[in-house]
């Protein structure tokens, strides 16, 4: 009985400092939106001043760039993982120029495994040789179209709403297989804690916006679907890299199932802060839908008098602290005037990639020994 109540004590511990350590983190991430945007205040929109909001190509494009390079993590150095690949087969419902992917994910992720990267595989089919030289008689030099793919959150009141998860060019005159990096996707997916439902994204062909000469390119670019017409063989393609978890995780993560205690050794604690959550986001922060934060905790293992090769008067302390950071981008709503317009914002330093132990801060004398 004794430690049925010693466990529930911690549990409840655990939560309220897990609380109290998400609500630091949200007043950090709110100061720093408001510095970046040079606002002494928070913005207030009504719902229906983003409801038809379009969001330009050229924001899309940024803030998709920008969370790329944000997202490439430190590889953890030494480790060898025994890496796997999970495949899944889609099911496209096609719709003029966007099409809906539904990927089961029962038993794909175990919690044994840590994700490391997801990869989104579409089979582009060839166009018919006359639309293409029709096409590049009128347009020349435009023969590209935009493809970006969005993560489908799909509400409890059975509305949907869509997240960028990637874009990129591709051109008319290609045929074959072309990837998307949807890692964000999945993260998105696995902190809704849903592991029955589907994973839903959207892929959408559009026109590239490069002024009045923007070309049809987008009308002849297609993927093939799980239609039994198109062929199981070219059927969208859902891979997910995975690495066999040790103790740390992958990226020298602290191990979510086991209590931080005076002897665990320097690790990064993951915090998930819901932007949907929070009053104070509502309408004007488009994306994200939330972030990952973390922070350093643990202890270090002190230099013993053996690792110093000669007599040194001050005891170094050892700290676990953050070695790397990587920026925040968002996409926001805010107005100028009468417009409301839609911009980038990265705020800095606001993820933490690395944790590591060294001697830091002021040295602390000491007596030496005759």
């Amino acid at each position: 009985g004794n430690s049925l109540f010693q466990e529930l004590t911690w549990a409840m511990w655990a939560l309220l400092l897990a609380s109290i350590r998400a609500m630091h983190m949200e007043e950090k991430f709110q100061e720093s939106l408001l510095r970046q945007l040079q606002l002494s205040e928070i913005p207030v929109l009504e719902k229906a001043d983003v409801e038809h909001l379009v969001i330009p190509d050229h924001v899309r494009t940024k803030y998709v760039s920008l969370m790329k390079r944000s997202a490439e993590e430190p590889s953890p150095r030494g480790k060898r993982h025994s890496r796997t690949i999970a495949e899944i087969m889609g099911r496209i419902f096609s719709d003029a120029s966007n099409q809906m992917l539904v990927f089961s994910m029962k038993n794909r992720l175990p919690p044994t495994r840590e994700l490391v990267q997801a990869v989104l595989r579409l089979f582009q089919k060839p166009s018919p040789k006359g639309v293409i030289r029709k096409q590049h008689k009128m347009f020349p030099f435009h023969s590209y179209a935009s493809v970006t793919i969005y993560w489908v959150q799909v509400r409890e009141d059975g509305t949907n709403r869509t997240y960028v998860i990637d874009s990129r060019r591709v051109s008319m005159h290609e045929t074959g297989w072309i990837t998307f990096d949807v890692s964000q996707a999945v993260n998105y997916w696995q902190q809704e804690g849903k592991v029955n439902q589907p994973l839903v994204l959207e892929v959408s062909i559009h026109r590239e916006n490069i002024g009045p000469m923007s070309s049809n390119a987008h009308k002849f670019i297609h993927f093939s679907s799980q239609n039994p017409v198109d062929g199981e063989l070219h059927a969208p393609q859902l891979q997910l890299h995975t690495l066999d978890m040790e103790e740390y995780g992958a990226h020298g993560n602290c191990n979510p199932d086991v209590p931080l205690t005076q002897g665990t050794r320097c690790c990064r604690r993951e915090t998930y802060i819901n932007l949907q959550e929070f009053k104070w986001t509502e309408n004007w922060i488009l994306d994200p839908p939330g972030f990952k934060a973390y922070d350093c905790v643990g202890s270090c293992q002190q230099l013993k008098k053996e690792h110093l090769n000669f007599r040194w008067p001050f005891a170094i302390q050892r700290k676990c602290h953050v070695t790397s950071t990587a920026p925040l981008p968002l996409i926001v709503a805010v107005k100028e005037g009468d417009k409301i317009v839609t911009k980038v914002v990265n705020l800095h330093n606001m993820k933490v990639m690395q944790c590591s132990c060294s001697s830091e801060g002021m040295p602390v004398m000491k007596k030496l020994k005759p």
